[in-house]
């Protein structure tokens, strides 16, 4: 690994409603919540309030009275992420997206054009909040990892540089929360067995950690807990899969609503898929119940496919075996990943999953419709169920490598 903290991570505060507040002098310093029936995005006012993401607008508004919600505008966010990449790029030629709002940007190599890391970072920040308007805050560190977590811990609007001979003092006091992995399972996992810090858990023994998470989620965030974190800026990076959720709130749902937001999902995932020139062998369907417990089912196919209809009747006997439980305990939230992506020149005509009629799918509807839908938009052409449906908010993502 290397010995000095030349990896940047910058990550746009609250990016969607600092995108309002900027374009909307009287949202600023107030509680803002971007959204409609569900909170996509909460500034810091609001987030103070306890307003969180994914939650019932409703329910945000009974927690923060005085919030102001705006509707999401996806295309301006995009347009803003575009502007903000391009200063990431001409900052240094090693950027790793992350999200629209965030990346990784190795800056070792310009000490003697650029200066420090340090001066680099702040320059950054200097010319994102005077070119976009936006506050983003930046973690410098030798690890992607401690750089992560330096940015997080530097919000908002922030910068916090963590030198090779603080990490310890920096990272081992924080809450175990803070490492890359931990969610709310994998903390009460080692809450019920003493550990509350970094540091506790990288007094342990790696065994131990692999006994109680797993051996891959234990070796991995002992690992992290103990400062071994090798992996460098990949600036060619291409994503192993493509996904796609939506919150839905705390109302209920029946089977058949939830199928056609399904639908929704895996149509334009298909359609990305296509567009990348890639086919998929694993369905996986992501579900958070009512008690915001997190659930994932997959299905892998005998045979990689880009075709919509069979990786939507994957979907729906994943989301058809999930019944019970989300008719036990409700759904906030639905989401399809579509993963291990290969060429679409292994793509097979035949269907790769039972079907009671042994019915073959003609490739050329989904040609058809995907000329169809790049010409016209992507409403231009929809299932009849789907008609006047609302489509559900679209997050913006990075574009695909080539």
């Amino acid at each position: 690994m290397r010995g000095e903290a030349t990896v940047l991570h910058a990550d746009l505060d609250a990016f969607y409603a600092s995108v309002e507040q900027r374009d909307e002098s009287a949202l600023r310093g107030q509680p803002v919540i971007v959204g409609g029936g569900v909170v996509v995005a909460a500034s810091y006012e609001a987030k103070a309030r306890g307003v969180r993401t994914a939650m019932g607008v409703q329910r945000a508004r009974a927690l923060c009275p005085d919030a102001i919600v705006v509707p999401p505008r996806m295309e301006v966010y995009s347009a803003a992420s575009r502007a903000v990449f391009a200063i990431f790029h001409d900052t240094t030629p090693y950027v790793e997206g992350v999200s629209i709002d965030e990346a990784f940007l190795e800056v070792g190599g310009l000490r003697r054009l650029a200066g420090t890391p340090e001066e680099i970072a702040v320059r950054l920040r200097e010319r994102v909040r005077a070119e976009v308007g936006l506050p983003i805050s930046v973690g410098v560190a030798r690890t992607k990892f401690l750089a992560k977590v330096a940015s997080a811990v530097s919000k908002p609007d922030g910068l916090l540089v963590v030198a090779p001979d603080r990490e310890e003092a920096f990272l081992h006091p924080l809450p175990v929360e803070r490492l890359w992995g931990v969610g709310a399972v994998t903390a009460e996992k080692l809450h019920r067995n003493g550990v509350y810090t970094v540091g506790q858990l990288a007094e342990l023994e790696a065994v131990t950690a692999e006994q109680w998470l797993g051996k891959a989620a234990g070796a991995h965030l002992h690992a992290l807990a103990r400062l071994r974190d090798p992996r460098s800026v990949d600036t060619t990076k291409r994503h192993g899969s493509i996904g796609s959720q939506r919150a839905l709130g705390s109302r209920s749902y029946t089977g058949g609503e939830l199928g056609l937001i399904l639908t929704q999902i895996v149509d334009g995932l298909a359609k990305r898929l296509r567009d990348r020139g890639s086919s998929c062998a694993t369905v996986v369907l992501r579900l958070r119940y009512g008690d915001f417990v997190k659930a994932t089912r997959s299905h892998t196919l005998a045979t990689p496919t880009d075709s919509t209809e069979v990786l939507l009747a994957v979907a729906q006997r994943l989301l058809a075996a999930a019944g019970p439980d989300i008719s036990d305990r409700g759904v906030t939230l639905i989401g399809v990943s579509l993963a291990q992506l290969t060429s679409a020149g292994t793509v097979q005509p035949e269907l790769p999953i039972d079907w009671n009629d042994g019915a073959r799918i003609d490739s050329a509807l989904d040609t058809a419709l995907d000329a169809v839908r790049d010409r016209f938009g992507s409403a231009a052409v929809t299932r009849a169920a789907l008609i006047g449906r609302d489509p559900g908010v679209s997050a913006p993502r990075l574009p695909e490598h080539e």
